[in-house]
């Protein structure tokens, strides 16, 4: 079974993200903010990260980029999941590493729809 990392200080996006990717047959992580999800990568890389952008103490492009600095940090997928839809935001993810970008507000279609494009379906 793959692993999925749901990166996001909202507790409802993480539920929603849980519940969809579940459904998808992932197991599922969790973390707050960047500054747990790294924690979380050091002890075992997932094969997904779905991760915001906004977050308290480390943000998702803080996070992405110490994550593309550990060793094997390249192998997780990380799809972007955040508000920040202007070209600089999306500019500035790919550059550091991300693999994709959704949009909030995101649903099950449009998570499968990104999951099966880069691969991780």
């Amino acid at each position: 079974m793959k692993t999925c990392l749901v990166v996001d200080d909202s507790k409802v996006i993480r539920m929603v993200a849980r519940k969809i990717l579940q459904e998808l047959e992932f197991e599922v992580l969790e973390a707050a903010d960047g500054s747990e999800a790294l924690e979380a990568c050091k002890k075992k890389l997932p094969d997904g990260v779905l991760l915001d952008w906004n977050m308290p103490v480390m943000d998702g492009l803080e996070f992405l980029r110490a994550l593309r600095a550990l060793p094997g940090g390249n192998r997780p997928i990380v799809v972007f999941c955040t508000t920040e839809n202007d070209m600089e935001h999306i500019q500035k993810a790919i550059e550091a590493g991300a693999n994709e970008y959704i949009m909030k507000p995101f649903d099950s279609e449009i998570i499968q729809a990104k999951f099966a494009h880069v691969g991780l379906l």
